[in-house]
């Protein structure tokens, strides 16, 4: 299935009004900020975010915030319970006249992957199920950053972290693989998930967009590269975020009531360039080579794509 885009096919059509002002307190070249800012330009002002502890909570410090929307501060595992009781308080307001519905706000869970992939799982699981209408934004950066970059279950194979350190009894640093949270959403049937990436402004605009045509839970994951966390200077942050997409090891994708299409077919450049660009790989590269661990990334992405190219054959 060709996916086409509908709205955005030149950067001169993304809405132009800012929704997240400068002057933010995270860190430089924060991936997930670049995404949440982009997505924000969709999404407008008109917004409850209902923030799971983690890096983003450093965006509002009381009394100072750098959006023009609500924000509502929750625990790290209970984000979309706090969403769904700003939703029932919305509607129910709603229903006895008290709010007009043109006055009516979106609800966006902001999630970091430790939320996300573990700790808000439950009651996420919980929120779908009960088929609540909201925005589920998580911004990935596959670790626990605001901690310490502690292992997450999104922190992919192969990675250094504080917990999963370059060992004699470990060399290759990180040994699970990451946790296929895009998989569990969808076994969930919810109308619409997709995955985005800043360096993709277009695809992200549209995907944010098609969504807010579908009642119900939404889920987008955000590449969030994080210069911090991934050890590289700040000024290559677009440079990181691009080569994860061209590697193939975040492909663009989005599913609507379970069926899935990709939104961007790569051209595959070797996973080595996109991991030679960050400190958290180097110990792969220095001081040997560990070449069967690479070929193992580098084998879990081509059947991938295998998968993906046999699907698409086969319609």
């Amino acid at each position: 299935m060709v996916w086409e885009p509908r709205l955005f096919k030149d950067l001169h059509h993304l809405p132009r009004e800012e929704h997240v002002f400068p002057g933010t307190p995270l860190c430089a070249g924060c991936g997930g900020l670049e995404s949440l800012r982009l997505a924000s330009r969709v999404l407008g002002s008109r917004v409850v975010y209902v923030n799971a502890a983690g890096c983003f909570t450093n965006l509002a410090s009381f009394p100072f915030t750098p959006l023009d929307a609500s924000w509502l501060y929750t625990t790290m595992g209970s984000a979309p319970a706090g969403a769904q009781g700003v939703r029932d308080a919305l509607d129910v307001l709603m229903a006895k006249g008290r709010l007009p519905k043109e006055e009516d706000v979106r609800v966006v869970v902001l999630g970091g992957d430790g939320s996300t992939y573990d700790m808000a799982l439950s009651s996420t699981s919980g929120a779908i199920t009960r088929r609540l209408d909201f925005y589920y934004f998580c911004y990935d950066n596959e670790a626990y950053g605001n901690t310490g970059v502690q292992l997450s279950p999104a922190t992919p194979y192969g990675a250094r972290t504080t917990t999963s350190p370059c060992a004699v009894q470990h060399p290759t640093g990180a040994t699970q693989e990451k946790k296929d949270i895009f998989e569990i959403w969808r076994a969930h049937n919810p109308p619409y998930i997709a995955t985005v990436s800043p360096r993709f402004p277009l695809d992200l605009a549209e995907k944010f967009t098609r969504a807010a045509a579908y009642q119900g839970p939404k889920l987008f994951l955000g590449f969030a590269a994080c210069p911090t966390g991934w050890l590289f200077d700040p000024a290559y942050t677009p440079d990181v975020a691009r080569s994860a997409v061209e590697c193939g090891l975040w492909p663009l994708k989005e599913a609507i009531n379970g069926v899935v299409t990709h939104t961007y077919f790569p051209k595959l450049s070797p996973v080595e360039e996109y991991l030679k660009l960050q400190g958290r790989f180097r110990h792969l590269f220095e001081p040997t080579v560990q070449k069967e661990a690479l070929a193992h990334i580098q084998k879990r992405v081509n059947a991938y794509w295998e998968r993906v190219n046999l699907a698409e054959r086969t319609g």
